[in-house]
């Protein structure tokens, strides 16, 4: 069990890396790590590592609190998030636990994705998130959405659709998608949320 755990969550940080425009080989990973190449991929490292019971399951729990601690990021390993994380800057990021958030997805800095009723957001594939967002409830944003920074979203989203403003509202269809780059194709059909 446990060496299945290791395995999803190695193909999953292998996504992650994939995402900052890098070939994702283990060294490469490793040395990143230990390099603290980008601080943004090591808090998405310790986050999957904390996500299912492995061998570095205790190690890595403690990592991810140091970090969260350090960059003001506070994503529960429990929450479900799919391949191809992507967080901006990785500062100063807030998202409930209950959220669901699909693959290849970006989160800018001071990023809030809330609930006070318990059901948070569902945020679909290639969905980009801009800086000073806001997220409220059981909102759900379809597939390639973009939401423009310091928007306030407490409706629903459609796919491909350009939201923007305090209430977000769309504004466009145009080039849906068109920030999330790199995205990570390895195996994704076949993965979970973990």
């Amino acid at each position: 069990m446990k060496n299945n755990n290791l395995k999803q969550i190695y193909t999953y940080i292998k996504c992650d890396y994939a995402r900052y425009g890098k070939r994702p080989t283990l060294w490469r990973i490793l040395w990143a790590i230990i390099s603290r190449w980008n601080h943004s991929f090591t808090y998405c490292f310790w986050l999957r590592l904390a996500s299912k019971p492995t061998v570095f399951y205790l190690f890595a729990a403690y990592m991810h609190k140091r970090m969260s601690r350090i960059y003001g990021v506070q994503i529960y390993p429990s929450t479900k998030i799919g391949p191809g994380l992507c967080l901006g800057h990785g500062i100063n990021i807030v998202v409930n636990p209950n959220a669901v958030i699909g693959r290849n997805c970006n989160l800018s800095h001071f990023t809030t994705i809330g609930s006070n009723d318990g059901k948070a957001a569902h945020i679909g594939n290639n969905v980009y998130i801009g800086p000073s967002v806001c997220i409220v409830e059981d909102v759900i944003i379809g597939d390639e959405a973009i939401i423009g920074a310091g928007a306030v979203v407490v409706k629903d989203i459609p796919p491909k659709a350009t939201a923007a403003g305090v209430p977000a509202r769309v504004i466009s269809y145009k080039a849906p998608g068109r920030y999330v780059r790199n995205r990570c194709e390895i195996l994704v059909n076949q993965l979970e949320y973990i």
